[in-house]
């Protein structure tokens, strides 16, 4: 097994997580198998009780895992799925490590810092990096590590005594660092500073950790010189100095790694550069493409984004992507608009008039509306206007988990007349109530007491939208984080009214999806379907907002019917393809000579 660990200096928020994400990206297009691990020194833990505006999104894996939205750029960009132990955090290695004292396992021994946490982490590291994450049998050969934070960080000292033990019990040749650092340019001398960065490879090389590769974030590429000087004085040799300077789009940025040899450099330091199955320079022909298809992109499609914690995009990251996703698939030039759903609503009018003419400008010049998730009554009202518009002026609409819930609240107060309809999270005392707390959930615990990860929800409408989005599958996989469900007891009435109900779990208790069919494009999951778009394999649902809203969804929906649907026979005998990957064939085979498909998907013969 072979490390790379990616550390950053100067200032936080420079990317390290995307830089460790493309780092990966080039490995495997160097014909490795790559695994990830993020490191946070917090104490929490999981990221599962922070709050977006502390730390971004919390991501959530098909185990149910909370964690760092990082590990999202890693599933993105890698295509591949992590699990909960993936993500390290102080919490996690206090917890186990006291759990052993407990137990007896350092019986008679003090546990020390130094080497009981140390050697937890170790340990883990090792355990964790074995584990395959692409959906092939066997270990990984390359395990990229992110260390969170910034070097010299309190909270990070004991993984950075760690890790200095670590890559002296791997061995030569087995771990690389790189380090992500600042050069700055000062706006009164106008030239590009190396200070920061020998400061922060001094204070590494203090901590008994050298850096092998120098990733060196500006604004625009390193002058010659400049190399120079950052080579001399952080002894690293000018060939393993990598400038990662600001880009159109974060896809180029394996791009820019692969232009300047970074693959190279740390396939010399692994020896692996003459490993017969490595090829000598990476494929990276699809991210190219990719990246400047993005540049070329000029037809807008405007978003409103309605939430509560749109003063930091991070809080949203993942639904950011899927919809670039979405939009560059779709080829079209994203706009998010952001609307704080508070400024939506009336008491806003009377508080900051200029906020709300602003927020409701907004949302009526947009293409389509999205209502991500979120928790909290703080915004509910602005949201349920949001949803109202969308749905009385035919405009697309999505709404993810609690944006489902919003609608159905709408619907029940406008059109079924409910008028004290509302969520038990918002009003306990709600009649009737719409939105229910759950059955399993703890109103005790908040730490991974909700209904977490991937689970399974089968559609029971023939034709629906949804359905076709996803290639008329019978049933799909998604991940999810709510504590809160539709009151499955009001469904009949809301079916009664016109809503439908297209998507529901195994038990069918269970609300999953609803539509409108009446409407252009109004679909609300209680699932993230977010946390699964890629680049390449974007989310079905936000292909069909952004088709939507850009008037292609009936392309689309054809598009994805288009190869679903054709039988023939061969000499008298019925030939079959697999229509729905999740049925087996024997399946299809018996529900075509009944002249059905299973679960109301309606293909005939």
């Amino acid at each position: 097994m072979k490390y790379v660990l990616v550390t950053g200096g100067v200032v936080s928020g420079l990317g390290k997580g995307v830089t460790a994400s493309s780092i990966g990206v080039v490995l495997k297009a160097c014909g490795l198998r790559v695994t990830t691990i993020k490191i946070d020194p917090y104490l929490n833990t999981d990221a599962g009780t922070m709050s977006p505006f502390e730390h971004g999104e919390v991501f959530v894996l098909d185990d149910g895992g909370e964690v760092d939205l990082d590990l999202g750029n890693y599933e993105r960009f890698l295509d591949i799925k992590l699990t909960r132990d993936n993500n390290i955090t102080t919490g996690k290695i206090y917890q186990a490590v006291i759990n052993k004292e407990r137990r007896g396992d350092y019986l008679g021994k003090t546990v020390q810092v130094v080497p009981h946490i140390t050697d937890e982490i170790q340990d883990w590291i090792e355990r964790v990096a074995m584990n395959p994450v692409d959906g092939k049998e066997g270990p990984p050969d390359v395990c990229v590590i992110e260390l969170g934070g910034t070097i010299g960080d309190i909270e990070s000292m004991p993984f950075v005594e760690a890790l200095g033990q670590f890559s002296y019990r791997v061995g030569p040749g087995n771990f690389c660092l790189v380090h992500v650092s600042l050069v700055p340019v000062l706006n009164v001398v106008g030239e590009q500073k190396t200070k920061p960065t020998q400061h922060s490879v001094r204070g590494l090389r203090r901590l008994g950790l050298a850096p092998d590769v120098l990733a060196c974030r500006s604004t625009e590429p390193l002058e010659e010189h400049v190399e120079v000087k950052l080579s001399q004085f952080c002894h690293v040799p000018i060939s393993n100095i990598v400038n990662l300077h600001d880009v159109t789009n974060i896809w180029h940025i394996p791009l820019l790694l692969r232009d300047q040899k970074a693959h190279e450099a740390i396939l010399k330091v692994l020896e692996l550069q003459y490993a017969g199955k490595v090829p000598r320079e990476p494929k990276l022909a699809e991210w190219t493409e990719r990246a400047t298809k993005f540049d070329k992109l000029k037809t807008p499609v405007n978003i409103a984004m309605v939430g509560k914690y749109t003063g930091l995009s991070d809080s949203y990251l993942s639904v950011l992507k899927a919809l670039l996703h979405a939009s560059v698939a779709m080829e079209r030039k994203l706009v998010v608009d952001w609307v704080p759903s508070c400024d939506l609503e009336d008491s806003s009018a009377r508080e900051n008039p200029e906020a709300h003419k602003k927020a409701w400008k907004l949302l009526k010049g947009a293409d389509g509306i999205l209502v991500p998730g979120g928790f909290g009554d703080r915004g509910v009202q602005g949201k349920i206007l949001a949803a109202k518009y969308a749905r009385e002026n035919n405009v697309p609409y999505l709404g993810i988990c609690l944006g489902m819930q919003i609608a159905v609240i709408e619907f029940a107060r406008s059109i079924m007349k409910l008028c004290g309809a509302n969520s038990t999270e918002f009003d306990p005392t709600a009649t009737p109530p719409c939105v229910i707390f759950m059955p399993e959930g703890s109103k005790t615990h908040m730490g991974a007491t909700m209904r977490l990860g991937s689970r399974r929800t089968y559609f029971h409408v023939h034709g629906c939208k949804s359905a076709r989005l996803y290639g008329n599958a019978t049933s799909v996989d998604e991940r999810h984080r709510h504590r809160y469900e539709v009151n499955p007891d009001m469904v009949p009435d809301f079916e009664r009214a016109g809503l439908q109900f297209v998507g529901k779990d195994e038990s069918e208790r269970r609300m999953e999806i609803i539509e409108l069919p009446s409407h252009k494009f109004f679909i609300g999951a209680q699932f993230h379907p977010e946390f699964k778009s890629r680049p390449g394999k974007p989310s079905p649902l936000f292909l069909g907002l952004i088709a939507a809203a850009s008037g292609q969804l009936e392309p689309l929906l054809q598009r994805s019917c288009s190869n679903l649907t054709k039988t023939h026979t061969n000499n008298g005998k019925v030939q079959i393809r697999k229509l729905y990957p999740t049925v087996p064939v024997k399946s299809q085979l018996n529900s075509l000579v009944n002249g059905y498909y299973p679960n109301g998907t309606g293909i005939h013969t």
